[in-house]
């Protein structure tokens, strides 16, 4: 999770959920999952509805591109590589664009990941799983808990962002029982947040949590044509990563 040099001063309050955002959302015919819990959360969605180009303004994937972030994770020098792939990932029957995320701890690969993402018709993304390993020091693979892939043991896929982000609305990223539980909410549609790429006056500002890690709450900053440009630990452990070059 991230951390980066904010042009303002973060308090404990504005991790806080905010109330409901009451204005309407066109979803243009879209369904979006209700948030549900355990059993009871099973989103409805076609196949053929879905893409693998996704173009979502906050979360743009543009193949062939990598954002190169920095910072501290496990107490450790982090930097992280997001790479837009060219390759494509069929997922509980729909194709999805997939995202190759290398974390690396004191400049060894710690973990590497191939997420699989989606866009709907309405320009909403979707997280339909992911194959991660986390590596020892020699590079062996030591865990690959976190893996899933939606439609398998009861695995189901996510909203990772939507085309027009309401505040307040909860949305389940991911659901594995036991292994992929994460939650993110909008927290502001204009935050300001510095990083060494630029100062942005005009980000999304996110929460995001997990079951399995009740004591643990991040924020996320997404820009609009690049995506996430910092991510800062507001509870739990000391973490931080923040946008520092994009690579096309």
């Amino acid at each position: 999770m991230a951390k980066g040099a904010l042009a303002t001063t973060m308090v404990v309050a504005a991790t806080l959920l905010p109330a409901a955002d009451t204005s309407a959302q066109v979803e243009w015919g879209c369904r979006l999952p209700v948030f549900g819990t355990g059993s009871r959360y099973h989103p409805r969605f076609a196949p053929k509805d879905f893409t693998p180009n996704v173009t979502n303004a906050w979360f743009p994937l543009k193949i062939g591109r990598t954002l190169v972030s920095t910072g501290i994770k496990d107490g450790r020098k982090a930097i992280n590589l997001f790479v837009t792939t060219s390759r494509t990932k069929v997922v509980a029957g729909v194709r999805t664009r997939v995202v190759e995320d290398r974390l690396y701890l004191n400049n060894v690969l710690h973990e590497r990941t191939s997420d699989y993402y989606a866009q709907d018709r309405c320009g909403n993304v979707w997280y339909f799983g992911e194959d991660t390993a986390e590596l020892d020091s020699r590079g062996r693979v030591v865990s690959t808990e976190g893996s899933f892939h939606a439609g398998v043991k009861g695995a189901q896929p996510g909203v990772f962002m939507q085309a027009q982000p309401q505040l307040g609305r909860k949305f389940r990223q991911e659901w594995y029982r036991g292994h992929a539980e994460d939650v993110f909410w909008v927290l502001n549609r204009r935050a300001s947040v510095t990083v060494p790429f630029g100062t942005f006056r005009s980000a999304l500002r996110t929460a995001e949590t997990t079951a399995l890690e009740p004591a643990v709450l991040d924020n996320k900053y997404y820009v609009k044509g690049i995506g996430q440009v910092a991510e800062l630990s507001m509870k739990g452990p000391r973490e931080s990563l923040r946008l520092v070059e994009i690579i096309s």
